[in-house]
């Protein structure tokens, strides 16, 4: 590996630690150059142009590391069930990769509920097409529904996903203990799936959440 790439790689697993433990508002650009060993405390600007320079590549590093296998898996879907595990078990996977300790599920719950990098996400999309054409294919086969519900439910699916394995990683750190990924994934997909396809009651005919991006998982 290139030195260059080297220290942007350095740069990138410190940022997600620190932003994991301690909220992504809180780490300065400085802090992040300290805790990767780099000498230059701008280093964060030499390397990403700055803060959202950063934040984008941490989006897009973990984006384009699941395009390939989604893709693969979404080959093989035919069914809302399948195409939520195409979603989800691509991340799973990709969490087991980590080494241990890892914060990548821990940042990506952050990064949700951090406004500027919440719109970093959503822009970065085009980085990832794959996940946008599971999350159609799985809304065109809740057509029965009534799209406003669909639109409420689908809002979950993010913060669901996120906050749970966030959970999940934190606990394995805290007790020593294997995460078990892929039994998680297919838990949260089973449960994922359930709730899409769930009848509606008369009380819940209409969406009370506020509109809502479509299905989609960190």
């Amino acid at each position: 590996m290139a030195r260059s790439e080297a220290a942007r790689t350095a740069l990138l697993d410190a940022a997600e630690h620190l932003f994991a433990e301690a909220g992504i508002a809180q780490v300065s650009d400085r802090k992040v150059a300290e805790a990767a060993g780099n000498t230059n405390h701008s280093a964060v600007h030499y390397y990403f142009g700055g803060r959202e320079g950063l934040l984008r590549a941490l989006i897009i590093r973990h984006a384009v590391e699941l395009e390939e296998p989604r893709r693969r898996m979404f080959e093989r879907s035919d069914s809302v069930l399948d195409d939520v595990r195409s979603l989800v078990v691509p991340f799973m996977d990709a969490l087991a990769r980590l080494p241990r300790p890892s914060w990548r599920a821990r940042f990506l719950s952050q990064a949700i509920h951090d406004p500027v990098t919440a719109t970093l996400m959503r822009e970065s999309a085009e980085s990832a097409p794959t996940a946008t054409l599971i999350a159609r294919s799985a809304v065109s086969r809740l057509s029965h529904l009534h799209p406003g519900v669909v639109a409420g439910r689908a809002s979950l699916i993010t913060r669901i996903v996120a906050t749970a394995c966030a959970e999940v990683e934190a606990r394995a750190e805290r007790d020593g203990q294997d995460p078990r990924w892929h039994s998680v994934g297919d838990f949260l997909s089973d449960a994922i799936a359930g709730m899409m396809l769930a009848p509606i009651s008369q009380a819940g005919s209409t969406n009370p959440l506020t509109e809502a991006p479509a299905l989609s998982v960190p």
